[in-house]
């Protein structure tokens, strides 16, 4: 299955510069929040198949007008062909305002929530966020900070994928699109990335 996946910025090469038939093998899209409303519908107009989405720390909007043709998969088990996935939108709380933002507490019980979802399936093949891992791709600001429940999320499931936003490219000159946590490819949506699964 491939897999497009997008976070933090509209790509220029699927939005602005698009050819009709760039999407044509992308077997599902993945967004990992902070993007507009018209770009993710855009891309599910243009695309033969679905899109899912969590929501990042500046997306209060999309709650209540969600874009149309787009599966919200915050807090739930989605399956698409087969791969099993998960959502857990928001970002570290670093301020007092804003609904998709957690406390470490408050994230770990949003997976709690999940567990006998994913007991019953059998585990999950991609954990689609927001925010990073605590120490994979994060930083120590509070606005930037990965969650350590993620972290204990990939040990105990190992999916094959971890894929985030939050943490922009243009952030520094290190900050890799695709890295490994314990057998789980991480990757950075942001911006676009295509992945195989």
């Amino acid at each position: 299955m491939r897999i497009l996946t997008v976070a933090d910025e509209e790509s220029k090469l699927y939005y602005d510069f698009y050819r009709p038939g760039r999407l044509d093998g992308i077997d599902l899209i993945i967004a990992c929040g902070d993007l507009s409303k018209s770009y993710l519908e855009f891309l599910v107009t243009m695309a033969h198949c679905p899109l899912v989405y969590v929501r990042g720390n500046h997306d209060d909007k999309l709650i209540d007008t969600p874009p149309e043709g787009c599966e919200c998969i915050e807090d739930t088990l989605y399956t698409y062909k087969g791969v099993r996935i998960i959502g857990l939108g928001g970002s570290y709380k670093y301020r007092k305002t804003g609904s998709n933002m957690y406390t470490e507490k408050q994230m770990t019980r949003r997976i709690r929530r999940l567990r006998w979802k994913l007991k019953r399936a059998g585990g999950v093949d991609i954990v689609v966020t927001h925010a990073p891992i605590r120490g994979v791709n994060d930083f120590d600001s509070l606005s930037h900070r990965g969650f350590e429940c993620f972290r204990e999320l990939v040990e105990r499931y190992s999916p094959k994928l971890f894929v985030h936003g939050h943490i922009h490219m243009s952030y520094g000159v290190n900050i890799p699109q695709l890295s490994d946590f314990n057998g789980t490819t991480v990757v950075n949506a942001y911006d676009h990335c295509v992945v195989d699964i």
